[in-house]
């Protein structure tokens, strides 16, 4: 199959989903195309290398080809989504300071429990924070800590990495880059006036003694990142690893 009409098909397909595509999904659209001797089924690093391209002819446009956690998708550039979000006359859902400190701690410390949450916060953690960020699917329950209690460990999600345009948690930048809560992540809408209400709830029945829950330790915070990385890029490529690292945008 020629290049071009691959690419006009893949380009098609990343216009027409309603999620980032992956190499291996990709693929399995030309699976009947193996019989065909007229339209001979491309090779990955041939898809590969058409997603590289389409991505250079994007390089200079509106919007973008951007690979995430799951997969390659086709994005409006952030420097322009004031004027696209024109479009839509209901205005964003804003989110507090307090949300946004709490998802940062479970990003960067993760594995992280709710009382050692509110032990670097100062302050009790909402349970509607906890709600909102399950609800929108960008952090999960990893496991539970092996203490009185057995509180749960949250950890973010393939969604988190998705939504902030990550491919992996390494992605993620340095504590020393952040100066400014407000420049992290500009989409959140910051709703300061709402920090003082949520950070003073007391949940009562809910709250951990974090007197009882020793800190985890960085060995097991770096194993628990890693398969969390690991776990995001076993679905991404199906094929070895290596080859896909070497040919992948």
């Amino acid at each position: 199959m020629e290049q071009e009409k691959i690419k006009n098909i893949i380009e098609a397909v990343l216009l027409s989903a309603e999620k980032p595509m992956t190499v291996a999904h990709l693929d399995e659209l030309f699976v009947l195309d193996i019989a065909d001797h007229e339209n001979e089924k491309p090779s990955r690093d041939e898809i590969r290398q058409v997603l590289h391209i389409l991505a250079d002819d994007y390089s200079n446009r509106g919007f973008e080809l951007k690979q995430v956690a799951s997969g390659f998708r086709l994005q409006v550039r952030q420097e322009y989504a004031d004027w696209v979000g024109r479009l839509w006359e209901e205005k964003p859902q804003r989110y507090s300071r307090a949300l946004l400190e709490t998802l940062a701690l479970i990003a960067y410390r993760q594995p992280i429990t709710r009382g050692e949450i509110e032990e670097v916060r100062g302050v009790s953690v909402s349970s509607n924070i906890i709600k909102t960020c399950i609800e929108r699917d960008w952090i999960k329950v990893l496991g539970h800590k092996d203490v009185p209690g057995r509180p749960s460990l949250y950890g973010t999600t393939r969604e988190f990495l998705d939504y902030f345009n990550l491919k992996s948690l390494d992605e993620l930048p340095s504590l020393a880059e952040i100066t400014d809560l407000d420049k992290l992540h500009p989409e959140l809408e910051l709703n300061d006036e709402l920090d003082e209400g949520e950070a003073s709830i007391q949940d009562n029945g809910e709250n951990t003694n974090s007197a009882e829950e020793a800190d985890v330790s960085t060995d097991d915070n770096q194993n628990v990142n890693s398969e969390i990385n690991q776990d995001m890029d076993q679905d991404i490529d199906e094929e070895d690893s290596s080859k896909a690292e070497s040919a992948s945008l």
